[in-house]
């Protein structure tokens, strides 16, 4: 599966590499595109090299579309307008989709969050409209929308996504090798 994870400087690294690390492991195809060119200094200071700028891709070529956390991050994805325009068009084309954490805010700025079950990090809720509120879960699947809590459930996560993108098999067969 071709997937898209874009990064910016202030993203939840844990929540990147986690994400990166465990889908190229069950074969997935993750491009890392950064919002700039050049190196990405996360939320705790881990430089991480994208594999492409935003700029060099088409989002249209991939099949999913995941975003890290981490509130830096998160309103540079809410501040781009590239970014804002690909969670809609996954949302339209019922293309998979999802985030992590604080990146909840990104897919509500986007205006898909509306009517959808979903789950972030804890006081994230605060930033959002009373009428759209996250359930207290590790990691929510909502037709094509997959979302977790935070940089803790990441491998959830990543393996959620392996299980519903790919197979149950192939998610246990990750979740084997990682001695999770």
């Amino acid at each position: 599966m071709k997937t898209l994870i874009p990064i910016a400087n202030g993203s939840e690294e844990m929540e990147a590499v986690i994400l990166i690390d465990t889908l190229r492991r069950a074969e997935f195809d993750v491009t890392v595109a950064g919002l700039t060119a050049g190196t990405i200094v996360a939320s705790r200071g881990v430089e991480l090299l994208p594999d492409v700028t935003w700029a060099e891709i088409n989002p249209a070529d991939f099949d999913i579309l995941l975003l890290p956390g981490g509130f830096g991050g998160t309103e540079a994805f809410m501040q781009h307008g590239g970014v804002q325009q690909a969670i809609k068009d996954f949302n339209a084309a019922g293309k998979w989709f999802g985030c992590i954490c604080a990146a909840a805010l990104a897919l509500n700025e986007a205006g898909v969050l509306e009517g959808k079950k979903f789950t972030c990090y804890p006081g994230v809720e605060a930033h959002l409209p009373p009428e759209i509120q996250p359930l207290d879960e590790i990691v929510v699947v909502d037709g094509k929308l997959i979302t977790s809590q935070g940089p803790g459930t990441a491998f959830e996560f990543a393996l959620k996504v392996i299980a519903e993108c790919g197979s149950p098999n192939l998610s246990a067969e990750v979740r084997a090798g990682l001695l999770l």
